[in-house]
């Protein structure tokens, strides 16, 4: 029996064609995409045999790429390597729907049981697959499978996994404040649902550190923008480093890729960079902290449940601080000021409910966030 997601996360679903990758934005209409997608198995058919039980499909990035696709392959090598579970990664070799529901294919007809696909870029493809292939079980990170005309639909052989953004937005805000930063920024890539909300949790947490300061009105300030895209460019570059220039001090790079550019312009300027999803410490030296997914251990807790008979498909799940899936890098980080007593205490308050943290529907844009103290300042 198939079940309807409510409307509340139909916003979510919605953004997802705006990125590229494997995404809805590339094909016009379904003929098309299984037009191509038929053409490419007959080619991919002899590969096939080399498959394994557990598969992941990576975006068009790396599956050492520091972000979704790493931190995915770690839970699919952890469990299958407990397990004894063969497992692979298949990468789509364009940016299309197509490209993708043919790497899919591939891996099932390789003989993957279990298919996971991180981020939402897959929502349209495996919309289609967990229809044509009900035995397979499929796992998509950050996403809600659902067809070219947005008609969101799991099926009870897909587990739909989303995160609490906010919740670890919130944490690097205020993080950053009390490390003693004033001057701070908020680098997003695509305003899509879960860059808004590491966004507002951001601006939330930088406010709710510079009341426990008592510091004064409009003393701390966020420049905050979307580049309008998920790239290491020299634009994105540029514009990170006329922010440190014109003093901002740190810079939470919430942008797949953008992270890179403001890592450089950081270098160069000796400043701060807060990096996104996983722990990305090893990129940079000017990565002070990282506001993470835990990916890995999502992954792995999902593919527990499958082979121990307790998997729950049909339905979305949104992992926060409560169960361990929103979090700072503490072990690595480069903190002078800011403790591992006061992260502990406020992530307690997270997961006690002491702390609400507002989602992306709080406000239309980031100046229009409610705070007491910390004034925030959109750049177009």
């Amino acid at each position: 029996m198939k079940k309807k997601l409510f409307s509340v996360l139909l916003s979510v679903v919605m953004a997802s064609t705006l990125l590229v990758g494997c995404g809805g934005s590339n094909q016009t209409a379904e003929k098309k995409e299984e037009t191509k997608t038929e053409q490419s198995e007959a080619k991919n058919d002899e590969q096939s045999a080399d498959g394994a039980e557990i598969a992941l499909i990576t975006d068009v990035g790396t599956i050492d790429d520091k972000s979704f696709n790493q931190g995915a392959w770690e839970g699919v090598e952890q469990f299958a390597k407990e397990a004894g579970k063969t497992h692979k990664y298949y990468k789509p070799t364009e940016k299309s729907d197509a490209a993708c529901i043919t790497a899919i294919e591939l891996a099932i007809k390789g003989g993957a049981k279990v298919v996971v696909c991180p981020g939402f870029l897959f929502e349209v493809p495996i919309y289609k697959m967990q229809t044509k292939y009900p035995d397979t079980k499929f796992i998509i990170l950050d996403g809600a499978p659902h067809d070219l005309n947005k008609d969101a639909e799991i099926t009870e052989n897909t587990a739909s996994i989303f995160y609490a953004e906010e919740q670890s937005g919130y944490l690097a805000g205020y993080a950053a404040v009390k490390e003693g930063y004033r001057q701070l920024g908020f680098m997003g890539g695509i305003a899509v649902p879960a860059v808004i909300r590491f966004g507002y949790g951001y601006i939330q947490g930088a406010d709710a550190a510079a009341k426990e300061l008592n510091l004064a009105k409009d003393e701390v300030k966020i420049k905050y923008t979307y580049v309008g895209n998920f790239d290491a460019t020299p634009e994105n570059e540029t514009k990170a480093s006329s922010w440190f220039t014109d003093g901002t001090e740190v810079i939470f790079a919430c942008g797949g890729a953008v992270g890179n550019s403001v890592m450089k312009a950081a270098e160069k300027s000796k400043k701060a960079v807060i990096g996104v999803d996983v722990d990305q410490s090893g990129e940079s030296e000017t990565v002070i902290t990282s506001a993470m997914k835990n990916l890995k251990n999502s992954v792995y807790e999902t593919l527990k449940t499958i082979y121990d008979d307790k998997f729950e498909g049909g339905k979305s799940v949104v992992l926060g601080a409560d169960t361990g899936n929103v979090l700072l890098a503490m072990d690595t980080a480069r903190f002078k000021n800011f403790t591992k007593e006061e992260y502990d205490k406020i992530y307690q308050d997270i997961v006690d409910g002491k702390v609400v943290v507002n989602k992306d529907d709080i406000a239309e844009n980031a100046a229009e966030v409610p705070t007491e103290l910390v004034k925030v300042e959109n750049i177009q």
